[in-house]
């Protein structure tokens, strides 16, 4: 594969890999489809090989297939660049407001996304100096239906995704308290529309409750939630309307406008 005199990027150790990149580089370069003589010959590589990749890469739909003997890049590479961008932005955008919410209550609180049928924390706002704390490791992950912010994705899916979920999952259980079957977390997800906030109650961990409002974008789509965790007895419900107000300012940052009082559309 050819290199650059100029191009000093550190290059990956596994050579499928090398290649992917290249073959990636390459139809990135170009706006219009190329040939497969086109992409042999800006990379270097035998036209067998690359074919061989390239149709690998179409089927995870990083790569199309337009036209006999052509490609581009595939709209999987545009869905996962879309992700990325709304994660940065939301982390970008609560910061300030997260550290500014902890300082008030003095609990932590923690900024989760959700990766298939889990959530992940990206961020969270605390303080070593304020006690026992329940603190979520960042990149930490945990099922969708035994959180906060995990109720709040499933409750602004339709009724037959909530179902395929219960399906797929299984809806396993952690503690005493862990909602486990179907028709309870229907009830919880109905609860949850209807105030704008989730709860977990000592579902993932015993003695851990949690509230969580969510965070929207300008197309008004849900991206994130916001959470605060504490332990059981210390968790006050009078911080709900404050977490709903940061999780309203962060999503404004964003440029979601709230149409008059009603809920933020998911």
């Amino acid at each position: 594969m050819r290199q650059s005199s100029h191009d000093t990027r550190q290059m990956p150790t596994i050579q499928v890999i090398e290649r992917v990149f290249a073959l990636i580089d390459a139809l990135a370069a170009r706006e219009e489809p190329m040939s497969l003589k086109e992409i042999s010959e800006q990379t270097g590589l035998h036209p067998s090989t690359a074919h061989r990749i390239l149709n690998d890469l179409k089927v995870g739909r990083f790569v199309d297939h337009p036209d006999a003997g052509t490609y581009r890049l595939g709209m999987r590479l545009l869905e996962l660049g879309n992700l990325v961008k709304g994660r940065l932005n939301v982390r970008d955008a609560a910061l300030a407001p997260m550290h500014e919410l902890h300082k008030l209550i003095q609990q932590p609180v923690n900024l989760s996304v959700r990766q298939g049928d889990e959530i992940v924390y990206i961020e969270r706002a605390y303080s070593e100096r304020s006690g026992m704390q329940v603190v979520r490791a960042i990149g930490g992950r945990a099922p969708l239906h035994l959180t906060s912010t995990g109720k709040l994705f499933l409750a602004a899916d339709d009724p037959q995704r909530v179902r395929a979920y219960a399906t797929r999952t299984g809806l396993p259980g952690h503690t005493r308290n862990s909602i486990t079957q179907l028709q309870a977390l229907e009830r919880e997800l109905a609860r949850a529309r209807q105030s704008g906030a989730a709860h977990d109650n000592e579902e993932l961990e015993t003695g851990v409750r949690c509230m969580a409002a969510g965070i929207h974008d300008d197309q008004g789509r849900l991206i994130a939630g916001l959470s605060i965790s504490a332990p059981a007895d210390r968790l006050d419900d009078h911080w709900l309307p404050k977490l709903q107000q940061t999780a309203r300012q962060i999503s404004a940052a964003l440029g979601h406008a709230m149409a008059g009082s009603g809920a933020p559309r998911t």
